[in-house]
């Protein structure tokens, strides 16, 4: 079935007569009571029917590899399209517009975020959820960095996690021993707005002696523990060869990991600005799904209106990255 626009001054019929006609284009211009171009176009065309108005070739301000970087973000973290915005201006294309952003979504067919969402085989089985602690509750891991064109070795990013409000602290280290776990500790006490009474870590030297005492028991002298004691703060160690007990922070590390991996670094000073930056919008303008779309600032600061005895200080915005250099 033929398709003409409804306010078309030229039916199917006409059209094919001034195609047809070996008259001029004013000629039938007048003679069809239409413009120039009008005439022009019919004159000039091989078939009658009303074109798309769409445009041939889509101007995007993403190219095709930060388009398919962008899809693969939002499959990969399942951030909305507002947290997902603020990804890609920081760290792909500071140009990009919320409505482009979308567009591009829709495109590659990830613009559900609902779609996304894996599917658990028994819906029914009841899920493990850590919305019922209160801040407090640390969990503590460490990253391998990649090494720099400037360094001569690999350096180590300690980071802690607050089970219930997953506010993060990081801080990079030269090495990953038990020194620097102590002090990584002191450190996260001293920074984080509420007083920490619990934390969970997995069982590498620098966090314990589990492995090299003779019955394969934490004895409680090594240094890390001590400093748990001194700071009165319950140090839990992960089962063994189960990293999905400490999954909060390793999913955290995915996403540093995602992040590094984008992105050619020149220097360790490079690399480090990229980690500062993320971390201060991960923990200032990032909502979170688990926190009912609330950013972990946002989350501390509701924790401290209705439960301010947990907290030792005031919440403020915080960036939270610290570097080390022995």
């Amino acid at each position: 079935m033929s398709q003409v626009h409804p306010l078309a001054r030229t039916t199917p019929r006409t059209r094919a007569e001034i195609n047809g006609s070996s008259a001029g284009v004013t000629e039938l211009a007048k003679r069809y009571n239409i413009s120039l171009a009008t005439a022009r176009k019919w004159k000039q065309r091989d078939d009658v029917l009303d074109r798309s108005h769409c445009p041939k070739n889509l101007n995007t301000t993403l190219t095709p590899a930060q388009e398919i970087l962008v899809v693969e973000l939002r499959k990969l973290l399942l951030l909305p399209l507002d947290d997902l915005l603020v990804i890609t201006r920081e760290f792909i294309c500071g140009e990009v517009s919320r409505s482009g952003l979308d567009r591009c979504l829709r495109r590659y067919g990830v613009s559900n975020l609902r779609d996304l969402y894996p599917q658990d085989a028994d819906e029914a089985s009841p899920k493990k959820t850590f919305k019922d602690y209160e801040p407090g509750f640390i969990h503590i891991d460490i990253k391998y960095l990649p090494q720099m064109p400037d360094e001569s070795q690999r350096r180590y990013l300690f980071v802690a996690i607050d089970r219930a409000t997953r506010w993060v602290y990081l801080r990079i280290y030269s090495d990953q021993t038990d020194h620097s776990s102590v002090d990584f500790l002191r450190r996260v006490t001293r920074v984080a707005p509420m007083k920490i009474v619990k934390l969970l870590t997995d069982n590498g030297s620098q966090f314990t002696d589990r492995f090299t005492s003779q019955k394969k028991e934490a004895t409680g002298e090594h240094a890390f523990d001590r400093e748990c004691v001194t700071l009165g703060i319950e140090h839990r160690l992960a089962p063994p060869r189960h990293p999905q007990t400490n999954g909060m922070v390793e999913r955290f590390n995915g996403r540093i990991a995602d992040l590094i991996g984008q992105t050619r670094f020149a220097s360790a000073a490079e690399l480090e600005a990229t980690l500062n930056r993320y971390l201060t919008l991960y923990n200032n303008h990032i909502p979170q799904r688990a926190l009912n779309h609330q950013t972990p600032i946002q989350a501390l600061k509701n924790w401290q209106t209705t439960k301010p005895d947990l907290f030792v200080k005031r919440v403020y915005k915080q960036s939270g990255l610290d570097i080390y250099s022995e």
